[in-house]
């Protein structure tokens, strides 16, 4: 009875009234109540702008560096963007800029380039887009997108900023927003070294980089021909070669294969280092035959049984590799159930001691990090024991009163664990700043000593990346200490990469001025390379 009532009263409201097919008409049959929208003609709401920390790359067709948001309201005659006005003024060379587009991607808050807006243009301090683009009722998102010339110089940056944005009604009205503000965010020229269909394979993984004895910058990782897994799977070691600072990049070479190509047999995870007596480089990985990855490892020493611990090395500056070397029988102890390296790069001490960080998973198959060491240039190769349980990838650095200092992802998540040692890790210590200093999910991270002469005085700088979150693998930063490794001050915490990503990352010096990075950029490019003035992230 009472929903006839509702309707009744309904029919009497609606009577002489003239409704558009846009209206939305709702009724709860519970109360009888009848709620009643009429569509309004469109308004513009807002117009914002945002930028976010992260590189625009050389090798890539489009590097979005500005989004452009128009909030409306009402759906009833809806109005048009007929142009945009950017403005390029924050960039330190427009010759650096090959093309400038622009794109639409609707009420979607990520990139895409399938809808462009207007045509393609040459970089000028202030370009228009003209054209047609229908807004839609609530969200709608624009983006700026530069390509790069190959020459463009990595340590110059790229900018934009929306000046003006004009909007037509169907009845032929003017809406024009001016000077639309944006907070500032730095984005950077990198190099985009290794990205998903890059020789026909679809991912590459866990970065390594080094500078050699003759400034040439060698990066390694993982070439993984099925995908993103881990271990098992068919993955091979690649690497990239540079001769001038990170600004080009030679074809990537193949320097480690197992052999016939199986998707349960592979090598990865490399680390690499520099011998600094005679410019000998030497590349660890683990290599898993069958399922002897981090899962399917066992006790016992053959490679049927447990994964096996393999370098290669190259005596002519990475030209030209050796075949893989088995050090496992050196250095495993045979209950353990699997041992590796620490991924990214080891060190050559000041006594000429050659050091990889590493890790094993014990008899009950619990990881821990440590160090493995050659006294002799690679000939023979010794182990130490475990600093802590429940640790795996680690990076080492030697501190300036001779001990080595171990950073270690740690499976507690939260913070990373910072162990020293006095005597190659027969015993460990616990540092004072470990689960404290250097928030972290659970990660793999970068840790090297950066030393250099500025204004005729020595200086010694520890740098630290990771992603710097609790939670997640977003906001990968480059951090200083000044006091080997008892503080990180924030005014020394550089943020290179805001969007989340796989998390990995490897420093290196370069020259006397400039650090290089080599990191997993997501959905930027699985491997970007960035340089930077040593005095941008320890500015005074």
């Amino acid at each position: 009875m009472k929903n006839w009532v509702a309707v009744c009263i309904l029919s009497f409201v609606l009577t002489g009234v003239s409704w558009a097919k846009e209206d939305a008409l709702t009724a709860s049959e519970d109360a009888g109540i009848v709620a009643i929208r009429q569509s309004l003609p469109m308004s513009i709401e807002s117009v914002t702008a945002a930028q976010w920390v992260g590189p625009a790359l050389i090798r890539k067709e489009t590097n979005p560096v500005l989004k452009i948001q128009v909030n409306t309201a009402g759906a009833l005659n809806p109005m048009q963007v007929a142009s945009v006005t950017i403005g390029t003024d924050g960039t330190t060379d427009l010759n650096d800029i090959e093309l400038v587009r622009f794109f639409f991607t609707g009420g979607r808050g990520d990139f895409s380039p399938e809808q462009e807006f207007g045509s393609a243009q040459r970089p000028s301090s202030r370009i228009t887009f003209s054209g047609q683009r229908t807004l839609t009722e609530g969200v709608n998102h624009f983006w700026v997108s530069y390509k790069l010339k190959d020459t463009a110089d990595l340590l110059h940056r790229v900018d934009a900023a929306c000046l003006e944005i004009a909007f037509v009604g169907q009845d032929g009205g003017r809406k024009i927003v001016r000077d639309v503000v944006s907070p500032p965010a730095i984005k950077r020229i990198g190099y985009s070294i290794r990205d998903a269909g890059d020789d026909g394979v679809p991912a590459y993984r866990i970065p390594g980089l080094v500078a050699t004895n003759q400034n040439t910058l060698i990066a390694v990782y993982d070439i993984r021909r099925h995908g993103m897994a881990d271990l098992p799977g068919d993955i091979d070691i690649g690497m990239s070669r540079s001769t001038d600072g990170g600004q080009s990049w030679e074809p990537m070479k193949v320097i480690m294969d197992m052999g016939v190509p199986h998707n349960r047999n592979g090598v990865g995870d490399p680390s690499i280092l520099v011998d600094r007596s005679d410019n000998t480089l030497w590349v660890a990985a683990l290599w898993s035959k069958g399922s002897r990855g981090w899962a399917g490892s066992g006790p016992g020493m053959t490679p049927d049984e447990t994964g096996q611990m393999m370098l290669v090395k190259s005596t002519d500056d990475g030209k030209t590799w050796s075949s893989p070397i088995n050090i496992t029988p050196q250095i495993k102890d045979s209950r353990w159930r699997l041992l590796l390296q620490g991924p990214g790069n080891g060190i050559t001490m000041r006594n000429g001691t050659l050091v990889f960080p590493a890790q094993f998973k014990d008899e009950n198959n619990v990881p821990h990090s440590t160090l493995i060491y050659s006294g002799d240039h690679g000939r023979t190769w010794a182990i130490g024991t475990g600093a802590k349980s429940k640790t795996t990838e680690a990076q080492i650095v030697e501190l300036n009163n001779g001990l080595l200092m171990l950073n270690m992802r740690d499976d507690r998540g939260g913070s990373r664990s910072v162990y020293t040692t006095a005597d190659m890790g027969k015993t460990w210590q616990e540092h004072p700043t470990s689960r404290s200093a250097l928030p972290e999910s659970v990660c793999m991270a970068s840790f090297i000593r950066f030393s250099s002469v500025k204004d005729g005085d020595p200086r010694d700088i520890l740098l630290f990346s990771n992603p710097a979150v609790t939670g997640g693998r977003q906001n990968i930063t480059i951090k200083a200490s000044m006091d080997e490794g008892m503080t990180w001050p924030e005014r020394y915490y550089k943020r290179i990469h805001e969007p989340g990503s796989a998390g990995y990352s490897c420093l290196t010096k370069i020259d006397n001025n400039t650090v290089g990075i080599l990191y997993e950029g997501g959905t930027t490019a699985l491997l970007v390379f960035e340089k930077f003035r040593i005095d941008e992230i320890v500015a005074d």
